[in-house]
């Protein structure tokens, strides 16, 4: 049998202490070794990192911020890139040492191996803590500063109301729409939305697009160029005009446009503004739409609007038979509700609202016949055709103001300066056309679905007590049966949130005291290879 010899291993003492070790080339065991050679030298122990208290992003040198979580692998990431030193070694792990979360210090366990002597690898684990420095981002500078916009867009609306920007306000509300804005101004014919960006104000402006109908212009002002690189600064402005009609306006149609319409009208009511413009002819039922372009190819105003709406009282209903959607065309009897106990002019009419009125109800129209129109707006009326006297829109309520002022539920509203020094008229007529905007609300299921409405925060017991008033003052039934329920409101989450922001400024500048504890002998675990 061939003997076959086994290599043992060699011992030796170690140079300093004397230990007997296993042969390596220093010579050395660990213990002398790491009080001869640090490894972690030139490596900083604590370092600053900034944070962005405004969108809780974090510092990426030079000028980049990211969105990270506490302990996750992004701002592990961050906080490796900003140790220097880690090119002379070889890091081997990486991870998180916990901390408290409000003590402004985060810690990082490296583990990183050198070469120290001749073919000898030394691997070493030690702690780096960064201390989180508060430092606003360019982009919450910009919003704090409110003023070093790039971008404005001024919505505008050549009408005598406000409803139409009260219903774009709740639209861009709930689509958050104007969450890139650094501001927004009220003024006396429109909005103001600042933007840091000009990408931003373009979608906003698409947005605006798809919700109603508008014309925009852009224009823009060079604020400083440099030649030498080729390179410009400009500021922005988007003008974007809404087409200055609403929903139970009544129009003259251009002839242009009621040939397109298959020669309906010319005397139309507004039914719905959306990316379209929906008409109804109250005397035939025939209905039709046009587009933002076709109104600004052939634009035209409103005769009235809802200043002049008159209140009638309806005497009596006869059904033609003629139907459309949820309009049926009648025959109405009626007379001014302000005519009571002064005169008995009754007035024959034909109406659209003939499944809707019913005798002894109440109902909003434009008197015609006692109003002066401008040439300009009749150009769509024939030769010895003549416009009717009445022409009703909607049907109404009889209100009052111990009850139809407290309401079970709310909408929010954008955060916008208002005005500078308003006057009285300006201060009523905004009130005038936010109780009008709520009273839709009450009375158009349609436009509730569109829009977030919130519950107050006892509204079951407002409801009661509204409904009870109701009642007692003999409205119709059909009135009270218009009023909200609550389970068509939202909960105002907002509202049961109590966040204590006292805590967390308190917290920052203590010191943690409850870190997790280490192991010394893990953080000098030296290895010899």
């Amino acid at each position: 049998m061939e003997y076959i010899p086994q290599a043992k291993q060699a011992n030796i003492l170690c140079c300093m202490c004397g230990v007997l070790i296993p042969a390596n080339p220093s010579n050395m065991c660990v213990d002398c070794i790491k009080s001869q050679v640090d490894i972690t030298e030139g490596i900083p122990k604590q370092l600053t990192i900034q944070w962005c208290r405004g969108c809780a992003r974090y510092l990426q040198p030079p000028n980049h911020w990211a969105i990270a979580e506490l302990e996750s692998r992004e701002l592990l990431t961050i906080c490796i890139k900003r140790i220097k030193g880690l090119n002379k070694v070889k890091l081997v792990d990486a991870g998180w040492v916990w901390t408290e979360p409000h003590s402004k210090r985060l810690k990082v366990k490296l583990t990183i191996q050198k070469e120290v002597f001749t073919s000898a690898i030394l691997q070493q684990i030690f702690v780096i803590e960064f201390i989180v420095q508060g430092q606003q981002c360019d982009k919450c500078q910009k919003f704090e500063a409110k003023d070093t916009w790039n971008s404005v867009v001024q919505l505008r609306q050549k009408v005598d109301h406000k409803r139409t920007f009260l219903y774009i306000e709740q639209l861009i509300l709930k689509h958050n729409a104007h969450a890139q804005t650094l501001n927004i101004k009220e003024k006396p014919d429109g909005l103001d939305f600042f933007f840091s960006n000009r990408n931003h104000a373009m979608k906003f402006v698409e947005f605006i697009s798809a919700i109603t109908p508008v014309k925009t212009k852009k224009s823009e002002q060079l604020i400083s160029s440099d030649e030498q690189n080729n390179a410009a600064n400009y500021k922005y402005t988007f003008s974007v005009e809404i087409v200055p009609l609403s929903k139970d306006d009544i129009v003259c149609l251009p002839p242009k446009i009621a040939h397109q319409l298959g020669n309906m009208g010319p005397l139309v009511v507004v039914t719905k503004v959306s990316n379209l413009i929906h008409f109804i002819d109250p005397n035939t039922l025939h209905t039709g739409e046009i587009s933002s372009l076709t109104f600004w190819n052939s634009p035209f105003r409103a005769l009235s609007s809802y200043k002049q709406l008159v209140e009638f009282t309806v005497l009596d209903v006869n059904l033609t038979g003629d139907t459309r959607g949820r309009h049926a065309l009648s025959d109405i009897q009626l007379m001014r509700s302000a005519d009571f106990g002064a005169n008995d002019n009754i007035f024959d009419i034909r109406s659209h609202l003939g499944n809707i009125l019913n005798p002894g109800d109440l109902a909003l129209g434009y008197d015609v016949a006692s109003s002066n129109f401008p040439d300009s707006d009749l150009t769509g009326l024939k030769k010895n055709q003549q416009l009717p006297d009445f022409v009703l829109v909607k049907k109404t309520y009889p209100s009052k103001n111990d009850f139809r002022f407290k309401r079970h539920w709310y909408f929010k509203e954008i955060p916008k300066e208002g005005i500078e020094n308003p006057k009285k008229f300006e201060i009523e007529q905004m009130e005038r056309d936010r109780e009008e905007f709520l009273r839709e609300i009450e009375q158009d299921p349609e436009l509730r679905s569109k829009i977030n409405i919130y519950k107050e925060a006892d509204a079951a017991n407002i409801l009661q007590q509204r409904i009870k008033k109701m009642q007692e003052h003999g409205v119709d039934e059909d009135a009270i049966k218009e009023e909200l329920a609550l389970e068509g409101l939202l909960d105002d989450m907002a509202n049961n949130l109590n966040i204590n922001d006292e805590e967390f400024e308190d917290g920052e500048d203590e010191e943690d005291e409850d870190d997790e504890e280490y192991d010394e002998e893990d953080e000098d675990d030296d290895m010899m290879e």
